[in-house]
């Protein structure tokens, strides 16, 4: 992966493996806009703008180092592309979605972020988010607001957060701040997956698909594969008529094994983006 980083910007040349459309548009993140051909990221506290450059993309932000490691630079998915090639019906999505990376989210985040996505469109998650943000986070940039800390969480009532948006899920978001924090949250990554996906099944308003979200894009687990709509479909279109999701996620796991949540991502992008052509 070639890449420079300045003291205020990271300049990303290898537009093979990088590219924001691809990366912020394929489902696992939900604190970005796109302003013209802007893009603004803020996880936590952080703040970056991607421009793409005739040689490269820019993504300038205060800190670099951070956005380094968010972005998963030091990963060659060259590598990974070549492996997952070998699987037939990935050839499509590998092509389509090349510039994919997963993202080094934060935990906490990252379990707050998916709880509200459950039976939820992106628009909308991100409108209860930047509600939140902008009710209990601090401004870091034109009208961009920090995620809140975990204390600050504590301290809204499920009224608060069904004026935020949430409908019913602010009853989990309220219980769920009760049963974790984000040290727990950290304490469990020394658990194998099919332990910690006990553990993140244990939690309110965690269900299937988003455990396994959360331990893809939060703790970085490539043995799993999350089954929504869009992979479902997939599936009955590529391999058999099968309604049972728990069967689909466990047959794609035989299939890719460690490179499941990888190949996910790329299946899941071009299944949503071009089923309706399939």
């Amino acid at each position: 992966m070639n890449y420079e980083i300045g003291k205020d910007y990271i300049k990303v040349f290898d537009k093979r493996q990088f590219n924001p459309i691809h990366i912020l548009e394929c489902g696992q993140i939900f604190c970005y806009n796109r302003e013209g051909d802007i893009y603004k990221v803020y996880p936590l506290d952080q703040y970056a703008e991607i421009e793409e450059k005739e040689e490269y993309y820019i993504i300038r932000t205060q800190n670099p180092d951070f956005f380094a490691n968010f972005f998963d630079l030091r990963r060659n998915y060259d590598e990974i592309k070549s492996k997952l090639s070998k699987f037939s019906i990935m050839k499509e999505p590998l092509d389509f979605g090349e510039g994919i990376r997963i993202l080094n989210q934060d935990l906490f985040e990252m379990l707050i972020s998916f709880i509200i996505s459950a039976n939820n469109n992106i628009k909308r998650i991100k409108l209860i988010l930047g509600n939140i943000r902008r009710n209990l986070g601090e401004k870091i940039a034109e009208n961009i607001y920090s995620f809140p800390s975990y204390q600050k969480l504590c301290t809204a009532s499920e009224e608060f957060f069904k004026q935020m948006g949430a409908g019913y899920r602010a009853k989990y978001l309220v219980n769920v701040l009760k049963q974790t924090n984000p040290q727990k949250l950290i304490e469990l990554q020394t658990l194998d997956s099919i332990n910690l996906r006990k553990e993140l099944l244990s939690l309110s308003g965690v269900g299937p698909k988003v455990a396994d979200c959360i331990m893809l894009f939060g703790y970085h687990r490539g043995d799993v594969f999350p089954v929504d709509t869009w992979v479902q479909q997939m599936y009955c279109h590529f391999y058999e008529n099968l309604e049972n999701r728990e069967q689909i996620r466990k047959n794609l796991l035989n299939e890719f094994g460690d490179l499941s949540g990888y190949a996910q991502q790329y299946l899941f992008y071009f299944s949503r983006t071009n089923l309706k052509n399939l």
